[in-house]
């Protein structure tokens, strides 16, 4: 066949060709490999552009022939004729269209990962990622699994187990129990790790919330202790008990009527006040984050810090814990108050000023 007289129908069934890629053909030289498809089609092909996209093609392509006259032929069996013809067109000319990634996927997938052709996988693999559903989710997670894409896998098993109930009904989750036991079992495994992750997340939260809420409670008792507040405040300072409770701070009033108490309850010494017992707990947990004991305001903190170095080999661990993780939220909140601020500031001076226009030349 003459490449000059070589048919825009010989190329027809590669992929949907444009008038430019047809010029591109004809000025190839003539076909010189055959490709042969489980329907029975022979598409023609040159070894040259197989071999320069796929490494296996290539070691394919050298193989020795037991007749230099035979054809060179490659069987691409097991997918659609029209799935081997656009993969053809994305080795020619390296473009994939929506259609065609719609209709035939995840055979795409299988054939760029069989013939090393990454560009086309990350294509597809993309592509499959954008078009999962319940009904096919089982059937990409299985090929996601042969073709070593990991991105593609983990989405299909947390979209699998978010939505386990209604994949339980499809067919491919019944043809799975049925013949793939063992990736029954990796799912399971999955949604099981998967509650476990949540559930360890909730208690992080929660944890973290109770951090942020000491660590509030510690900025109050500071704030109280330093600049006084409504009704509590330090002996030099007079108060103002006109104005409105404080706003700074949630924990502002009820930390106030909580050292109103300490300060009068006759079971304080004793121990034997819930009450007091909170406060002076809260007491020692100032003093074991306080970095300015010296010049702190607030009552007792030398005194227990100076109790604290004492009895340090007495000291419960789990205490210690608290402390550092109230410092360390107490370090997170103030970082992430500063930001707020500069932010807050920047779109004032913003808003304020206005934003310059520049004219590119």
């Amino acid at each position: 066949m003459d490449a000059k007289n070589t048919s825009k129908t010989d190329f027809a069934c590669v992929s949907p060709i444009t008038s430019a890629d047809f010029k591109i053909i004809q000025a190839l030289p003539e076909p010189d490999v055959y490709i042969h498809t489980s329907a029975g089609a022979r598409i023609p092909a040159h070894a040259s552009i197989l071999a320069s996209v796929s490494p296996v093609l290539e070691n394919i392509i050298d193989r020795p022939r037991k007749h230099r006259s035979s054809e060179r032929i490659i069987q691409i069996h097991g997918v659609p004729c029209h799935a081997v013809a656009a993969f053809l067109g994305f080795l020619y000319f390296s473009r994939c269209t929506e259609e065609q990634l719609e209709k035939y996927g995840m055979h795409l997938l299988a054939l760029s990962h069989v013939y090393l052709v990454p560009q086309l996988k990350q294509r597809c693999i993309k592509g499959l990622r954008e078009r999962l559903t319940v009904e096919n989710v089982v059937d990409v997670l299985q090929l996601a699994r042969l073709c070593d894409a990991p991105d593609l896998y983990i989405k299909c098993m947390k979209l699998l187990t978010n939505n386990f109930k209604s994949v339980e009904k499809t067919e491919g989750w019944k043809f799975l129990q049925r013949h793939d036991p063992w990736l029954e079992l990796d799912i399971l495994r999955f949604m099981d790790e998967d509650e476990l992750r949540k559930k360890k997340s909730r208690k992080h939260r929660k944890e973290q919330s109770l951090y942020l809420e000491l660590s509030e409670a510690m900025e109050c008792l500071e704030h109280i202790c330093t600049e006084g507040c409504t009704d509590v405040g330090p002996y030099d300072i007079e108060l103002n008990k006109e104005r409105r409770p404080c706003t700074k701070f949630a924990t502002c009033q009820g930390l106030q009527i909580l050292i109103r108490h300490f300060a009068t309850c006759n079971k304080r010494i004793g121990g034997g006040c819930l009450r007091c017992k909170r406060m002076w707990q809260l007491f020692r947990l100032h003093s074991s984050i306080c970095q300015h004991s010296d010049t702190c305001k607030v009552p007792l903190c030398r005194q227990i810090q100076m109790k604290i170095q004492q009895d340090k080999k007495k000291d419960d661990p789990r205490w210690k814990l608290l402390a550092r993780k109230v410092a360390a939220a107490r370090a997170v909140s103030s970082l992430s108050l500063s930001k707020r601020k500069r932010d807050e500031e920047i779109s004032l001076n913003m808003n304020k000023h206005g934003i310059r226009s520049f004219n590119l030349r």
